[in-house]
């Protein structure tokens, strides 16, 4: 069984990552502006970056979390790669979502 630990640090950095998805995907689709708030968005990638070296950090020293660490660990190569992806274009969403299924993986393995 994981620590609780593990589970709370696992969900946030899989919540920050979702949370900041669904603002991408809202300024994408022309649902949301944040041309005066981009910040926003910044502010929440850089989250969801210390979220998830926390969540890697908790699985890590959780004896029972090793497999969590490295079901997340991958999703550390699309964080690294957004900023130099452009913001136009395809490439940054595409980027971006190839984190997705890390965060689920990890979701599951923490709560299992």
């Amino acid at each position: 069984m994981q620590r609780p630990a593990t589970h709370g640090a696992v969900s946030a950095a899989a919540a920050s990552y979702a949370a900041n998805a669904a603002l991408g995907t809202a300024v994408l689709l022309g649902l949301v502006d944040t041309s005066r708030v981009g910040w926003v968005h910044h502010l929440l990638y850089g989250v969801t970056c210390l979220t998830t070296a926390a969540a890697m950090l908790a699985a890590a020293a959780d004896p029972h979390g090793r497999r969590t660490c490295a079901a997340l660990a991958p999703a550390v190569l699309p964080l690294a790669v957004i900023p130099f992806a452009g913001t136009h274009g395809r490439r940054h969403p595409a980027v971006a979502l190839a984190a997705a299924p890390f965060y689920a993986a990890a979701l599951l393995r923490a709560w299992r």
